[in-house]
């Protein structure tokens, strides 16, 4: 006889808060010049991009997480 498999049941309202800390609510209003611009959209075209916000918030943090792990604090 084949046991059955018990089915993880996840806290709805654990999901819930989870959700609600993924929201976007802060703004953030970057300018380009016209170089800068150019550069971006002939990126988007050549690989595809259709959402520019993902692309600048993945590169962003890509950045800021690097820089995080080469520059953390040491004891010695």
């Amino acid at each position: 006889m084949a046991k059955k498999k018990k089915s993880v049941h996840v806290d709805p309202e654990y999901l819930k808060k989870q959700k609600a800390s993924l929201v976007r609510r802060h703004r953030q209003v970057i300018y380009l010049n016209d170089s800068e611009m150019s550069a971006i959209s002939e990126y988007c075209s050549r690989f595809n991009v259709r959402t520019k916000a993902v692309l600048f918030r993945e590169a962003i943090m890509e950045k800021i997480l690097s820089e995080l792990n080469d520059n953390h604090p040491t004891l010695f």
